[in-house]
């Protein structure tokens, strides 16, 4: 993890850099305490879809706590029916 003071943000090419080179995001401080988080599009784009993912996960055991899911076996079952096959 990097931490930086703001003041360091004047270099902007360095900044680019790391941001580029440790594809993790950069903490800012200012006075000290947390501030902001800048990140390369690139891993802030990864970041966008591990959380897209980590959401469909949550989505689908939601559904099988509300039981809108059935086995693979039962579900081949009522379409076989559905559909007359």
């Amino acid at each position: 993890m990097q931490i930086i003071p703001i003041k360091e943000l004047r270099d902007t090419n360095k900044i680019s850099d790391l941001c580029n080179e440790t594809n993790e995001p950069i903490y800012i401080t200012k006075n000290g305490y947390g501030d902001m988080v800048i990140m390369s599009i690139k891993t802030y784009e990864e970041k966008l879809e591990r959380i897209a993912i980590y959401e469909s996960i949550l989505a689908g055991l939601k559904d099988v706590e509300e039981g809108r899911v059935v086995d693979g076996p039962t579900a081949i079952k009522e379409l076989r029916k559905k559909y007359g096959l």
